[in-house]
């Protein structure tokens, strides 16, 4: 099974007590979805905090972001890319910045 490193932005670090990264066993083929439930089974306190526990959609102020393109409006079943699927690079969840 594929082992995948992710970075989280700090809240959701507090959160889940951890560090800037975690890594993560990924069953089957690793996409957004798969690599979202690995982090949701790892670390259950971020269930409905990255994406919408009924319809799986993500919150609009967080952004997935791997190998300097953004993801977030990618389809969550597509693969994500070979360096992230290998380990070498890390997925991002990335929180937005808003204000005025």
């Amino acid at each position: 099974m594929p082992t995948i490193r992710v970075e989280l932005p700090y809240h959701l670090r507090n959160l889940a007590r951890t560090g800037l990264e975690v890594t993560l066993t990924v069953e089957g083929e690793v996409t957004l979805r798969t690599a979202l439930d690995a982090l949701e089974t790892a670390y259950p306190m971020l269930r409905g905090t990255i994406r919408d526990q009924v319809t799986g959609k993500r919150r609009p102020l967080l952004r997935f972001f791997a190998c300097e393109s953004d993801l977030s409006h990618d389809s969550p079943d597509a693969p994500l890319p070979e360096t992230v699927q290998a380990g070498l690079e890390p997925l991002l969840i990335v929180g937005a910045v808003a204000g005025g």
